[in-house]
């Protein structure tokens, strides 16, 4: 049974990537690698619609994000960690970690943060930076960050975003939002093989970076990225065969159009979420900030994760994500990042429609195809 993967990452790899990937090795110390790396660069800008220098990290979108805060704080610093699911509730953990005192903002799962509750956890602290995670993908919902990088700007705070699961399928404006150091992840909506993570960092924050006496952190320090960026390598051996296939994702993107791409996003995103209440289900997530590139539902009363997800994979080879800590066992969630398109999304509300009547849900068949359909046609 050929295996389908509608998960918010790893994701669908191109052919054009798997190949990539299968090149020799060269050295990584080259002048014919480092011309590949300034090729990787140029695409990352692209993608986060930046003008600033981008680490490339050998690891996951997480070492990116210990990378960001390692970096800027020392121990006792406060920062301001806006919470809202798995993902913005794993930095003020990494803060902890790292000697610094974490002020939470705490936010009900399923709902985006509310900008004046971030004023007033600012109000009288000493925090050095906020953080947040852009698109929650725990919970399908996306954040406003504009907001949240003025709150920072306007108090002199840097602002640490974790745009893993929306740089290359949301609107990501780092530059023109002024988000400081704004990190991503390969194996996501970029749609390159896991194990590479990206630090977008503004000047502003290098000047924190290279004048903070208290950081910790060794390979993660941003510090020696910089000063290996200004000689067209990376300070530590990189993952060859990933920036292979990193380049071959980057060069998709840009035949796409990022415009062209996020537009897909969006109308695959509205696609499933207009299915999913024709097929009297419930979604999750507030629709005012509903993500782009993964939607959360709640399991119907009277069935389970295994009647869902379960049966999906066992009868159709369809894999989905299913809830996490506080939800897990009462959501599950559809990717429908980086390759996906109108036809796999046709196909996987089908099958999701011959679980669901299997199960004994009450809807009519059909209907929520009928109404992805319906959406589709604009692309």
């Amino acid at each position: 049974m050929k295996k389908r993967i509608f998960i918010p990452g790893p994701v669908e790899l191109a052919a054009e990537v798997l190949a990539a990937q299968a090149q020799p090795m060269m050295g990584h110390r080259t002048p014919d690698f480092n011309a590949i790396l300034e090729e990787c660069w140029d695409g990352l800008r692209y993608v986060y619609q930046t003008k600033n220098d981008v680490a490339i990290i050998t690891g996951s979108g997480t070492a990116a994000m210990d990378a960001a805060v390692s970096s800027v704080i020392s121990a006792g610093d406060e920062v301001v960690c806006i919470g809202g699911g798995k993902f913005g509730e794993r930095f003020p953990k990494i803060v902890s970690a790292f000697g610094g005192k974490p002020i939470d903002v705490p936010v009900e799962w399923g709902k985006a943060v509310d900008p004046s509750e971030v004023e007033s956890a600012v109000a009288g602290s000493s925090a050095v930076a906020i953080t947040m995670t852009h698109n929650e993908t725990s919970t399908g919902v996306l954040h406003d960050a504009k907001a949240i990088a003025r709150i920072a700007r306007e108090n002199n705070m840097l602002f640490i975003m974790d745009a893993v699961t929306s740089v290359g399928g949301e609107d990501v404006k780092t530059d023109e939002w002024g988000v400081d150091i704004c990190i991503t992840g390969s194996q996501k909506c970029l749609a390159a093989p896991p194990g590479l993570g990206f630090a977008a960092v503004n000047n502003r924050a290098w000047d924190v970076i290279e004048n903070n006496s208290g950081k910790r952190g060794f390979y993660l320090d941003l510090a020696s990225y910089r000063k290996s960026l200004k000689k067209s390598t990376t300070p530590f051996t990189p993952a060859v065969s990933l920036i292979y296939g990193l380049r071959a994702a980057l060069s998709i993107i840009r035949d796409e159009g990022l415009e062209n791409r996020i537009n897909r996003h969006r109308l695959l995103a509205e696609a499933t979420r207009e299915a999913v209440l024709a097929m009297n289900l419930e979604l999750f997530a507030d629709p005012d900030y509903a993500s782009n590139t993964v939607t959360a539902i709640k399991i119907p009363a009277g069935l389970t994760d295994d009647d869902v997800r379960g049966r999906l994979n066992s009868d159709f080879g369809i894999l989905l994500a299913g809830g996490q800590e506080s939800v897990k066992g009462r959501i599950f969630r559809i990717g429908h990042m980086a390759a996906v398109d109108a036809v796999d999304l046709l196909g996987l509300l089908s099958a999701l429609e011959i679980v669901l009547a299997k199960a004994g849900h009450d809807f009519t068949r059909g209907a929520g195809v009928t109404a992805a359909q319906s959406r589709l046609a604009d692309l």
